[in-house]
This record gives C-alpha cells, sequence and structure tokens, in this order.
C-alpha cells in the first residue's frame, strides 16, 4: 500500500535517529525504502544495520549523486507501494502517523499532505506545535486546486510532509523541475490532481530545524528559485501566486536584510546576482550597503526588536 521513500546523502548521524521513529511503525504493507545518493561519510553502514534487522527495509546505493530532486523521483521509480511518502533523512515520524496516513489513503485521496511540527536541532524545544494552523483536516476536490495552493504551499517546500499517489508521480513531468529543489512542488501544482487531496491537520512529523542540507544555498532559493517555480504554474491565478511569494521578492529590503541576519546574504551574494543586474543605482547601492553592513548589528537588532515587540 505505501512506500515511505528517503532520499539521503550523509546523514549517518541522523538517518538512525529517523529510521529507529518509522520502524516500529512498519506493517506487512508498508514498506521503508532508502535511496542513497553515493554519501561519502558512513551512511552506508548505518542504514544497512538497520536493514539486516528489518526485512521491510530497503537500501539502494545509486553511484552518484543526482541532488535531491532527481534522487527522491528515483526512490519513486524504484518504489513497490501504491502511494508514496517522501519523508526526510534528519526528521522524525510521531507514532501513529503510518496508521493515520494509511487510514486517509484508503478513502482514495491522490494526495495526502501530513502536518508537523517544529523543533529546534536537537529536537529539545518545541518552535512551532503545528507548521499548518488548521485544527480539523480538510479535503479538496480536484477543482479546488488553487485553495491547496494557498492553504499548504508555503508547507510545503517540506518535502517530508508530502504522500502521493505514485501512478500520478510517474505520468507528470518531472524532468522539468530538477534542481528547483522542489521537484515534488511542480509534480503536485503543473496540472490539476485527477482526485482529491486531504491535509491531515494533527502535526505527526517532527521537523529538526535549521538542519537543511541547502541552508549555504538559501539565499538562491528563496529569492530567485522558489519564486521561478511558483509563478510557473499556468493554472493558478497570480493573486494566488502573491499570496505564497512576490515574483521578485530580492526586490524587497527587509527580506534582503533579513537573508543577511541569518548569513544567507553577503558581499559575495551581492557581486553574482546584482552587481551586473539592471536596476535602479539607488536599489543597487542600497543593497550593496546592506550586504557590507556587519551581521552582528543586524542579528542584535532583530533580537532587541523581537523582545520590545514581544
Amino acid at each position: 500500500m505505501l512506500s515511505i521513500c528517503i532520499a539521503t546523502y550523509n546523514r549517518a548521524g541522523f538517518i538512525g535517529e529517523t529510521l529507529d521513529s518509522i520502524i516500529p511503525q512498519l506493517d506487512d504493507d508498508v514498506e521503508l525504502l532508502v535511496v542513497d545518493g553515493a554519501s561519502t561519510d558512513n551512511t552506508e553502514d548505518v542504514v544497512r544495520k538497520f536493514a539486516q534487522k528489518e526485512s521491510r527495509i530497503r537500501y539502494v546505493r545509486l553511484s552518484a549523486k543526482g541532488g535531491v530532486d532527481r534522487d527522491y523521483d528515483k526512490s519513486v521509480e524504484l518504489a513497490r507501494g501504491e502511494y508514496c511518502w517522501l519523508f526526510t533523512d534528519d526528521d522524525l515520524l510521531k507514532p501513529g502517523a503510518v496508521a493515520a496516513v494509511k487510514a486517509a489513503i484508503e478513502k482514495g485521496y491522490d494526495l495526502v499532505v501530513v502536518n508537523a511540527e517544529v523543533r529546534d536541532r536537537e529536537l529539545s524545544v518545541v518552535l512551532e506545535c503545528r507548521r499548518v494552523i488548521m485544527q480539523d483536516d480538510k479535503a479538496y476536490a480536484p477543482s479546488e486546486m488553487e485553495h491547496l495552493f494557498i492553504d499548504s504551499l508555503h508547507y510545503l517546500s517540506f518535502i517530508g510532509a508530502v504522500v502521493i499517489r505514485r501512478s500520478i508521480w510517474l505520468i507528470r513531468e518531472r524532468e522539468l523541475y530538477f534542481d528547483t529543489e522542489f521537484v515534488h512542488v511542480g509534480v503536485i501544482f503543473q496540472k490539476p490532481l485527477p482526485g482529491p487531496a486531504l491535509i491531515i491537520a494533527e502535526p505527526y512529523v517532527i521537523i529538526r530545524f535549521g538542519n537543511g542540507q541547502w541552508t549555504p544555498r538559501s539565499f538562491d532559493i528563496w529569492m530567485f528559485k522558489w519564486p521561478k517555480l511558483v509563478w510557473s504554474f499556468k493554472d493558478i491565478s497570480d493573486g494566488a501566486k502573491r499570496i505564497v511569494t512576490r515574483r521578485e521578492p530580492w526586490r524587497n529590503f527587509r527580506k534582503l536584510i533579513i537573508q543577511r541576519s541569518a548569513g544567507g546574504y553577503d558581499l559575495l551574494s551581492y557581486r553574482k546576482y546584482f552587481s551586473t543586474m539592471r536596476v535602479h543605482d539607488l536599489w543597487k547601492f542600497c543593497a550593496w550597503l546592506i550586504a557590507c553592513f556587519p551581521r552582528t548589528i543586524i542579528v542584535g537588532s532583530h533580537y532587541l526588536y523581537s523582545r520590545i515587540k514581544g
């Protein structure tokens, strides 16, 4: 019925805890498939130890790293389940998660989005109780794709939320979305789903915040790749897209300041993206000034502002 598909790369320090949270929930119609994009650490040793003890785990090591989009696509190709849960290699499942997903897919949904709580990197502090602010499950007909887009897209940047019917994934365009970092979003929203979708309100996933391997590339992803993807969907109105993200969020100085505070934006970023761009000289000067401004001062100012506002 269900394949839990994990694409991994160099996660030896985290994937064992992930597998420990999943294995007690496996039953005879659920498999756990780990596709390793040629890790250079001992991820293979960690996963193979689990696979030796649990027959419902399959480990596939690829000859080369394909990147997150290609490796998740490969995991769906290799999966045996009618549905695929595209889970992450450092986050956790809460008890009852698999049972809840199975109950949902038995009702015939083409897509199930599983809510999550967010914790710090050590999983000791809860930062958000529910990533999607929703108390009750919500279903969407194929004609309500735009409502699903508005309600879920901010959260769906997290691939571990996605449970999708495998046959739909395989017949849709995927290569177009390779190297976007969000192939799953492209698969879901390139056109309406043939059947209904569901958001499960209960947070059955625990997200380990601040541990993403894409963090060093966050400026490129959130300022350019993500908005380009969001604005590419022909069946979604511009109004709905604006709710999710601006077409060119990098034009907003506040967003540049936030990126500078987080360490994603600096002089190297300025030179790469803006130094030769045809924009107003005053805007370019301000963007340069933000890139030069001491990050410690920005971080401190944000902290003081949040304390005063709180």
